[in-house]
C-alpha cells in the first residue's frame, strides 16, 4: 500500500525551536495588552472585541522571535554614542593640556593669539564631528522608533498585513547575508521598509568580507579597532588570527626580519594565552611558502582567508546580537521539524512533500525526526484528512483515497472509479474500506 504524505502547516509548529535558534528565551506579552494587578492580561481598549485565543497565542509566539529586529539598531545607536564620547574626551583632553602648557610658559602676544586661534579651529572641528555624530544618532534613533511602532501595529486584526511585511524583512535579511545587496535594497525601497531592515549594517560587513576575500587585512583590523572594547569583553581572538595571517604573509614574501619585528610588536602580547598557536606560526620562519611539511603547509593555503572571512561573520553577528544563520533558514527549519519523517527520504516520497526536494532535505539534515503519535492520512485528491468521518478506501491496486473524493468521482462517472495515479478503472463496489489504528 502506498503511503500518502503527511501534510502539516509548517510555520505554526515548533516555534519554540525557532525561538531557541534565535537565542531568545524571554516571555513577552502581546503588543496591545497590559498586565492587571492580578497578573492576567487585559486589553488596552475596553471597547474592542477580544481576538480568538488561538490567533492571540500565535501572535505572541511570533513576537518572541523579534529579538534581533530591535537589538541591531539599538547596538548601532550605542556604538555612535560611544564613538562621539571618545572623540569628545580625546579632543578636550588635548586642548586642556595645550592651554595648561601655554599658561605655564612665558609666550609672546603673537604666540598666544596663534595658540588661541589653533584651539578655536580645533573646537570648530570638534563641533562639526559632534554634529555629524548627532545627525547619525538621530537617524538611528528614528529607526529604533520606527521598529517599535511596527511591533505595536501587530494585533490579531491586521496580522496578515503585518506578517506580509515580516516576510519581506526575512527575505531581505536572507538576501543581505547571501550578498544579493542590490536586490535587497530594491525590495526594501519598493516596500518602503528601509527603517525595518539592516542594509547599512550588512554593507559595513560586506566591505570587510570583500577585503578578506581579496587578501587584504586592513579593513578587518580597522573594524576590530572600532569595536575593540566590546570584542575584548566577549574574549574574541579575531585580532590574534588577523595578526597571525599578516605574519604569514610576511614570511610568504621571505621578509623574515620584518616578520620578526612584527611578531615582537603584535604577537608577543598574545603569548600567555595562545602560546601553542604562536609557536607553530613562528616555526614557519624555518620554511618557505611552498613547503611540503603538512603541519606548516596548511598555514600558507588560500583557505586560511576563507576561514578568516567566516570568523569575521561569526564575530559580526555576535556583536550585533544576530543569529548566525539567516532568519529564513530558521523559520523553514521550524516548519520542517514538524514534517521530517523517515518516509521523506524514500524514493517514492510524494512530490507534494517539501522534503522531496534536495534543498529542503539539506536544510532539514541536522533536525530530529518529527514525533508522530498517530498516523495521519491525507487524501491525494482532496488534500483533506482521512478519519472516521471521511474514512479511507482501498482500490484493487492498493492505492488509498478518501470516501468523499471517491463518492464524488463515482457520481460523475456512473459508478466508475479511475485511479489518478495509475489510471486503473474499477467499480465503486470493488473498493475496500480501511481502518486507521
Amino acid at each position: 500500500m502506498s503511503r500518502p504524505p503527511v501534510l502539516v502547516k509548517p510555520f505554526r509548529v515548533h516555534s519554540a525551536i525557532a525561538r531557541k535558534r534565535a537565542g531568545v528565551e524571554m516571555d513577552y506579552l502581546p503588543i496591545g495588552t497590559a498586565t492587571s494587578t492580578t497578573g492576567s492580561p487585559t486589553s488596552s481598549f475596553s471597547t474592542a472585541p477580544a481576538p480568538p485565543s488561538s490567533e492571540l497565542a500565535h501572535l505572541t509566539e511570533s513576537l518572541k522571535l523579534e529579538h534581533q529586529f530591535m537589538r541591531v539598531p539599538f547596538e548601532q545607536y550605542k556604538k555612535t554614542i560611544r564613538a562621539d564620547n571618545r572623540i569628545f574626551e580625546k579632543e578636550m583632553s588635548a586642548m586642556i593640556s595645550s592651554v595648561s602648557e601655554s599658561s605655564d610658559s612665558d609666550v609672546s602676544t603673537d604666540e598666544a593669539i596663534h595658540n588661541l586661534s589653533s584651539l578655536a579651529s580645533r573646537l570648530q572641528g570638534l563641533k562639526r564631528k559632534l554634529e555629524e555624530g548627532t545627525r547619525i544618532g538621530n537617524l538611528q534613533a528614528q529607526k529604533c522608533r520606527a521598529r517599535v511602532d511596527h511591533l505595536e501595529l501587530a494585533d490579531a486584526e491586521n496580522f496578515l498585513d503585518w506578517n506580509n511585511t515580516r516576510s519581506k524583512r526575512i527575505l531581505i535579511d536572507y538576501m543581505l547575508r547571501m550578498s544579493y545587496h542590490d536586490t535587497a535594497v530594491k525590495l526594501a525601497e519598493s516596500s518602503k521598509i528601509q527603517d525595518l531592515v539592516d542594509i547599512e549594517v550588512f554593507q559595513e560587513a560586506k566591505k570587510v568580507i570583500n577585503a578578506l576575500q581579496n587578501k587584504k587585512l586592513a579593513p578587518a583590523l580597522d573594524w576590530y579597532a572600532d569595536n575593540k572594547s566590546r570584542l575584548k569583553k566577549s574574549k574574541s581572538k579575531f585580532e590574534f588570527q588577523l595578526r597571525l595571517q599578516e605574519f604569514i604573509e610576511l614570511v610568504r614574501v621571505e621578509n623574515k626580519l620584518g616578520a620578526i619585528t612584527y611578531a615582537r610588536k603584535y604577537l608577543a602580547p598574545w603569548g600567555a594565552i595562545h602560546m601553542k598557536e604562536l609557536q607553530r606560526v613562528m616555526a614557519t620562519l624555518a620554511f618557505r611558502s611552498n613547503t611540503e611539511c603538512a603541519t606548516y603547509k596548511v598555514l600558507f593555503e588560500p583557505k586560511q582567508w576563507d576561514f578568516l572571512a567566516e570568523q569575521f561573520k561569526q564575530e559580526f553577528c555576535k556583536l550585533y546580537g544576530m543569529t548566525l544563520e539567516p532568519l529564513l533558514n530558521i523559520y523553514l527549519q521550524a516548519g520542517l521539524s514538524a514534517l521530517k519523517t523517515p518516509y521523506c527520504y524514500e524514493d517514492d516520497c510524494s512530490k507534494e512533500d517539501p522534503l522531496s526536494q534536495d534543498s529542503f532535505r539539506k536544510l532539514a539534515m541536522p533536525l530530529p525526526y518529527s514525533k508522530q503519535n498517530h498516523t495521519k492520512l491525507v487524501c491525494n485528491i482532496t488534500k483533506e484528512l482521512m478519519d472516521t468521518e471521511n474514512p479511507p478506501q482501498v482500490l484493487p491496486n492498493g492505492y488509498v483515497y478518501s470516501t468523499k473524493a471517491l463518492e464524488e468521482m463515482a457520481k460523475k462517472n456512473n459508478g466508475k472509479i479511475a485511479c489518478p495515479r495509475t489510471g486503473l478503472v474499477c467499480n465503486y463496489s470493488d473498493l475496500v474500506k480501511a481502518y486507521i489504528s
